[in-house]
């Protein structure tokens, strides 16, 4: 019995972190703590140039996809990643679910990007009346679910939304209205972005001397990451 038992448990989802030049140092083991510490146990496994391929076969055998932050400017970022584009846009309509933070969100857009939002998105920091203004560390204001919270901000972007069907708007920015985290279907799959960085750890607000009133975020990132695989 106790084998029949142990043949029927269902195994750990896998989600796959990308760790490479697109990202920032500690953005891809940021996005890993808040998944390892999720509600739900996830076996994550770092996709990159000096980690696992991000093949056919790895992607198969993933529930979910991270893009982290990254650093530089949006078009040269994406250009380490979009040899996979394809298989991984393929992937995500097939089924399979994608969360992108800070440079995960823009790269969820358009030109450059993977292009699976029903809409695109877009640098806050440009937009009139924005709270944030220049591309420092720093925290921004956030309605998240009619909560205000207070995220670690860099240089993040916002999101626009042509096509409502099926988007879950999670968090707009208290300053401009602009949508700041959502989830929206692409094909069979899901995409959930985030503009600010819920994951941060406290090492990043510590490095840059910010200090967050309402404290760690990560109870947000956990948020995001189930609403998408709903």
């Amino acid at each position: 019995m106790l084998l029949v038992l142990l043949a029927c448990t269902p195994s750990t989802p896998v989600a796959l972190v990308y760790r490479g030049p697109a990202g920032c140092d500690g953005c891809s083991e940021a996005v890993a703590h808040a998944l390892r510490t999720a509600d739900d146990e996830w076996d994550v496994h770092f996709v990159g140039p000096d980690d696992e391929d991000l093949s056919p076969g790895a992607l198969a055998s993933a529930s979910l996809y991270a893009q982290p932050g990254g650093e530089g400017t949006v078009r040269a970022a994406f250009g380490y990643v979009e040899d996979d584009a394809d298989a991984l846009t393929a992937w995500v309509a097939d089924g399979g679910r994608y969360v992108g933070f800070c440079m995960g969100g823009y790269f969820a857009g358009f030109d450059p990007g993977y292009g699976m939002l029903p809409g695109d998105s877009g640098q806050l920091i440009a937009q009139p009346g924005a709270e944030v203004t220049d591309e420092a560390d720093t925290t921004i204001t956030v309605d998240w679910g009619g909560e205000t919270r207070t995220l670690y901000f860099q240089d993040g972007p916002y999101f626009v939304v042509d096509d409502e069907t099926g988007v879950d708007v999670l968090a707009t920015y208290v300053s401009t209205g602009e949508i700041a985290a959502m989830v929206a279907p692409y094909g069979d799959g899901r995409v959930g972005v985030v503009g600010p960085h819920p994951e941060a750890t406290q090492d990043w607000y510590d490095v840059e001397g910010i200090t967050d009133p309402d404290g760690l975020d990560t109870d947000l990132a956990h948020e995001l990451i189930a609403r998408v695989m709903e």
